[in-house]
């Protein structure tokens, strides 16, 4: 049986991490690490501790859905605890990504901005579709509820790397997350990634490839954030027995 640590329980995801557990074999909840305390009542079973070095002890893998401050402390944790950590919090900075790849150098990590199998299966499609379709325009469009804080989302800057690394393209040099104004034409090689934000839309990304005459537009949608928490579920059950190391969602479902 894997004993799952949960960090950031008190979120959406979080909390729904816990309940899914329930319904899974071979896997099941051990310890929940909390900053104040559990918003929710728990199996009195379950460890639940806001002291992180007791957290990882107390477990056989981590699952992370925090916030990138949160994420970034347990990694600093990870480095001299090591622990199997399935990451899916976004918004990361260059400095917690860094963190993270040192982590990997100890401990097997899965990180993964979407842990769903149809945005697994989107980026090797946009993937193919951007090195067929040379000289199609390529633009993102994402879309999530009105609490989110980071923009544009990771998945959506994840889909513009397939993009990217499909046209021999560095992202970072050519994305583009906003225009106004007289701007002028669009450029060759940008590739555009904009983020709408309302209501309670759990998740959806249009990648679409523009030519004259003709377009193509690939599209994900999330009607249950149980998507992600059944997904981060299979790649702890996955990542538990890996060697050391930085691996992806496409690599537990072997696309």
């Amino acid at each position: 049986m894997v004993r799952v640590g949960v960090f950031g329980a008190n979120g959406r995801v979080g909390k729904l991490i816990i309940d899914d557990l329930l319904d899974t074999k071979d896997i099941s909840l051990s310890s929940v690490f909390v900053r104040n305390k559990l918003n929710f009542s728990i199996d009195p079973s379950v460890l639940v501790t806001t002291d992180i070095k007791t957290f990882l002890n107390g477990c056989d893998i981590v699952i992370d859905f925090s916030l990138p401050e949160a994420c970034e402390a347990l990694l600093e944790a990870a480095i001299i605890t090591p622990k199997p950590l399935v990451i899916g919090t976004t918004g990361l900075s260059v400095h917690q990504l860094n963190l993270l790849k040192q982590a990997s150098e100890k401990t097997p990590v899965l990180y993964a901005t979407n842990m769903s199998l149809g945005v697994a299966l989107l980026n090797n499609l946009v993937h193919q579709a951007a090195t067929a379709l040379d000289g199609f325009d390529i633009e993102i469009v994402e879309m999530h509820h009105k609490h989110k804080v980071d923009a544009p989302s990771g998945t959506a800057l994840t889909l513009g790397e397939s993009a990217a690394r499909g046209r021999g393209l560095d992202l970072d040099k050519v994305r583009v997350s906003g225009r106004d104004g007289n701007i002028g034409e669009r450029t060759k090689d940008e590739i555009s990634v904009m983020a709408l934000r309302g209501g309670d839309i759990v998740g959806r990304h249009t990648v679409g490839f523009y030519n004259d005459g003709e377009f193509i537009e690939l599209n994900h949608t999330a009607t249950s954030r149980n998507t992600f928490s059944k997904g981060a579920i299979r790649a702890a059950s996955w990542l538990a027995d890996k060697e050391a190391g930085l691996y992806s969602i496409s690599d537990c479902l072997e696309l």
